[in-house]
Formats: C-alpha cells, structure tokens, sequence
C-alpha cells in the first residue's frame, strides 16, 4: 500500500480526495494519515527505502499549510458514505477544524517527537 501511495503524492506533498484523480481537491486528513503512516513505517525500520523518509517529509511540510494560525486544520472531507457516483466523491464538501481532521495531523506531529 505504501509503495502504491508513493507516487500519487503531489508536487506539494499531499494527496487529493480521490488518490488517484489528479482533478479532485487536496484532503488534508488522508495526507496527514498517510504521512503518520510513513513516519512511522520509517522510524521503526518497516519502510527503509529513502523514498518514504522523502515522502514523510514532503507529507509533514504539505499538511502545515492547511493548518491555520488557532491550529485549525482545513480541507477535512467531510464524511462519506458508498456510491459508484464519482461526481459525488469530487464534489464532496470540506470543513474547518472537523475532528477526523485535526487528529491525524496531532498522530504525525508526535511520531515526529518520538525516537
């Protein structure tokens, strides 16, 4: 999954609402339990290859910009539910400070501080 997630990473550092359409928005949640993912696939020697440590990174450095000066994290997809319709995922609503949201960056910023 890791290897797979590598490169839809966008030039930011973040992957979009749909991982694989390039058209869909940037999500913060996703690239932020993405990017926790990664740190700590590389911390504990599960992900060796200096790609992931790369991807880490540019995932960390991609996810700030979506926090704002209160530390309120934005462009949080709202929740889901299933449906064949792509226009429903592309045109699904986000929000400000949404829980789901703010939690992963808080996972990244202590995987970060941990040895």
């Amino acid at each position: 999954m890791m290897a797979s997630l590598l490169k839809y990473q966008d030039s930011g550092g973040v992957w979009h609402q749909l991982i694989d359409h390039s058209e869909s928005y940037q999500e913060s949640s996703c690239t932020a339990m993405f990017t926790f993912a990664m740190i700590t696939g590389v911390k504990k020697g599960w992900l060796p290859d200096k790609a992931y440590a790369q991807a880490a990174r540019k995932g960390w450095i991609g996810v700030n910009k979506f926090i704002d000066q209160d530390g309120n994290v934005d462009k949080v997809c709202v929740g889901t539910g299933q449906t064949n319709s792509l226009e429903f995922y592309l045109n699904r609503p986000t929000e400000k400070g949404n829980p789901h949201g703010q939690a992963p960056v808080l996972w990244c910023a202590n995987a970060l501080l941990k040895k």
